[in-house]
């Protein structure tokens, strides 16, 4: 019988193959980002799962300190080679623990990945500053395009995780009402919360047939229905 892969092996699989910089996936994180830089506060900023480092570029040159922290060695070198005035640790979400505060957090396409979104949510809330934000994006269930494969046939209902999915290491994703449940669990009180993306088809079709401004455009589309939209986000501060 093999052996239950371990947390640690598990990302360090996923790292090995990652698909966040491939295609429409790149571009929806670095709009993401762009979303995010609407709420940054202060001078210090911590990153949660930065991963290939999309998110993180734009945090390097807006924080006077940075502090970033992932699962994945393989990542956790490459992140301290490209960004060496950041701080770079690499360690489990729910094992990290730091004695400073920060005045934003962002976890970047995080609570979809982890065993216990809400815990790493509190623990987040833990690390901020007085009157400092969290910053967060996820998978929407009810995005068009899952809705319009449910219809198809090709996954039972809007929760089944893709193919794509398992690849990046989901296990989960969220709805408007489950995303806003798990954060006030978490003991943070939702400022803003919205949706970018407004995906219609699979990534496969996007990049086949769709030219870098449609794409753009759908990006953007995203932010006036959120509640359909292929990604949400929240942005929180503690209760």
């Amino acid at each position: 019988m093999t052996s239950p892969e371990t947390e640690a092996e598990r990302l360090a699989r996923i790292a090995a193959d990652s698909w966040y910089i491939r295609g429409v996936n790149e571009t929806s994180m670095r709009y993401s980002a762009r979303i995010f830089a609407r709420h940054w506060h202060g001078t210090s900023c911590l990153e949660l799962g930065p991963g290939d480092g999309l998110i993180t570029e734009l945090l390097a040159e807006r924080f006077e300190h940075l502090m970033l922290v992932d699962g994945s060695a393989s990542f956790s070198e490459k992140l301290a080679e490209r960004f060496p005035t950041a701080t770079v640790e690499t360690a489990l979400f729910e094992q990290f623990t730091t004695d400073e505060r920060f005045d934003t957090i962002v976890l970047g396409h995080v609570l979809e990945h982890v065993e216990d979104p809400v815990a790493v949510m509190a623990s987040a809330r833990s690390f901020l500053a007085p009157g400092g934000r969290v910053l967060m994006a996820v998978p929407n269930a009810r995005s068009l395009h899952r809705q319009a494969a449910v219809i198809m046939g090709l996954i039972r209902d809007e929760f089944e995780l893709s193919e794509a999915d398992v690849h990046h290491g989901h296990r989960r994703v969220y709805t408007p009402e489950t995303l806003r449940a798990d954060v006030l669990a978490a003991g943070l009180r939702i400022e803003i919360f919205g949706g970018y993306w407004l995906k219609p088809l699979a990534n496969s079709q996007l990049e086949q047939d769709w030219t870098p401004e449609m794409v753009e455009a759908f990006m953007a589309l995203g932010e006036r229905y959120p509640d359909i939209a292929g990604e949400l986000y929240v942005v929180a501060e503690a209760a």
